[in-house]
């Protein structure tokens, strides 16, 4: 992934049964950086990419509020 373009975002529902899926674009804010793409998904916990596909690690999902719009 060479950058991220323009994101719509949506809220993301922490009590889905799935709020987020691997491939999905995640931020603590709208619009806002830094924005991560989900690699894995685990425990309560998301593995992340950054912008230039570089493994951030693992956060919990609830210190993110939105994702990328499909």
């Amino acid at each position: 992934m060479a950058a991220f373009h323009a994101i719509d975002w949506v809220l993301l529902d922490h009590t889905a049964d799935h709020p987020v899926e691997v491939g999905d674009v995640v931020s603590a804010d709208a619009g806002g950086m830094p924005i991560y793409r989900v690699l894995a998904l685990g425990d309560g916990e998301v593995q992340l990419a950054n912008e230039r596909d570089a493994v951030v690690g693992a956060l919990p999902l609830d210190r993110f509020r939105w994702r990328g719009a499909a």
